[in-house]
């Protein structure tokens, strides 16, 4: 098995990834405007990118454990890495590391955007649990009668001198 596949299937997360980061930067502009319904279908396709990203990752690691086998190479201990540290040369060495550092540039670029999203995310909720409590009244606020009457209510009756018993 070539490195071809490998190559293959490195492009193929890459496309995946771009298309999610995309998606994570639709994504803050939605989370900004406040669209909540945007938001929803917006997450369910993010979603379904995630899970195509996930078996294209299985397809990788499958592609670089064949090639692995075929060389009688002990699979868990190859990587991506190793395969161009070690094994590859010329220009598949050369098509590797520019795919693999493609993808990590990508990867990263992603997790700072979701990194945002995710700041802006949890400012709304903060903006959100402000507004509840200012329209939530506190128990000294609560006024079911006359001020003066429960003023009163709550202070023992005084006795004037001469009310006293002799």
């Amino acid at each position: 098995m070539a490195i071809e596949k490998i190559i293959k299937q490195l492009n193929a997360l890459i496309e995946l990834h771009h298309s999610l980061l995309e998606i994570s930067t639709n994504k803050t502009e939605i989370i900004k405007s406040g669209k909540i319904e945007e938001l929803q279908q917006l997450l369910v396709k993010e979603q379904k990118h995630v899970q195509a990203i996930t078996q294209m990752e299985e397809r990788r690691i499958e592609a670089v454990r064949a090639w692995a086998e075929a060389r009688q190479l002990d699979p868990e201990q190859i990587t991506v890495t190793t395969i161009i540290e070690e094994y590859a040369s010329g220009v598949e060495k050369k098509q590797l590391e520019t795919v693999t550092v493609a993808l990590a540039g990508l990867l990263m670029e992603l997790r700072q955007q979701e990194d945002l999203n995710q700041q802006l995310t949890q400012q709304s909720l903060q903006f959100v649990q402000l507004s509840l409590n200012m329209l939530q009244p506190s128990i000294n606020q609560l006024n079911y009668g006359n001020t003066a009457q429960s003023k009163n209510a709550n202070t023992p009756k005084q006795r004037s001198v001469f009310d006293s018993k002799a």
